[in-house]
């Protein structure tokens, strides 16, 4: 009998949909990988439906998007159930490796911190509590949620002069329209809210177990021209797992 595959999820961040992961599970199944991109609770199969439905996005704070992803890799939901036309995970014995990208890195750090990946890997993660780093190009790219209190309960779209700004800066202008077309979906604006009060409150949702012992291993990437998570952001949360 073939041992079965290592499992792979990847999760997004704000203003993605998980098919923007695509091409990255394609390379792992074919690298012998089982990989899969689950979506946020309220994001639908498809860009099209998800943006058709934006205020199903709305409200979700970080604590409901890591119990979702939590049921997923328990094997609590079903192929009905689970969203983005992902199933659940097939076997709940085998935990996952899990690698998440900007507010998604945030989550995968939670969801190792409490017991739930064998590994995972955060790409220009979103601040977690105790990140005391706070650049301008970060307030910026929020600007457009944490500028209306509403927003908080509310899901925001990104025009595409601020989806270039904060995710496209780095490639032409041309490339960033194209890639704002064909992914970005309405944000739910309560994470946002909840990470930029985290080191405010004395239980936030924001807060990850960076003193865990037994956890798995954490890779964390920073990209040095990111405006949305700047490199202070991913050295600062390297900074909460020093012990």
């Amino acid at each position: 009998m073939s041992e079965p595959r290592p499992q792979v999820l990847f999760v997004h961040g704000l203003w993605l949909h998980a098919t923007s992961w695509q091409s990255w599970v394609d390379l792992f199944n074919g690298a012998g990988y089982d990989a899969s991109a689950p979506g946020w609770p309220g994001d639908r199969e498809t860009v099209a439906e998800t943006r058709a439905h934006g205020d199903d996005l709305a409200g979700h704070g970080i604590d409901d998007v890591v119990g979702h992803y939590a049921q997923l890799i328990n094997g609590a939901t079903t192929a009905e159930t689970a969203t983005a036309g992902t199933d659940a995970i097939a076997d709940p014995g085998r935990l996952p490796i899990l690698v998440g990208h900007s507010f998604g890195g945030a989550i995968v750090e939670k969801l190792l911190g409490q017991g739930l990946a064998a590994a995972a890997v955060a790409i220009d993660p979103a601040p977690i509590k105790g990140v005391q780093a706070l650049p301008l190009s970060s307030l910026r790219s929020a600007f457009p949620v944490l500028k209306n209190p509403a927003n908080k309960e509310r899901a925001v779209s990104l025009t595409p002069e601020q989806f270039r700004y904060a995710f496209g800066n780095a490639i032409s202008e041309e490339e960033s329209a194209e890639l704002y077309e064909r992914w970005t979906i309405p944000a739910p604006g309560k994470p946002l809210f909840q990470a930029a009060s985290a080191n405010l409150s004395r239980h936030s949702e924001a807060e990850v177990d960076t003193n865990r012992t037994d956890r798995g291993p954490l890779l964390l990437i920073a990209g040095g021209q990111d405006h949305t998570a700047p490199e202070a952001i991913t050295r600062g949360t390297l900074k909460q797992y020093r012990h």
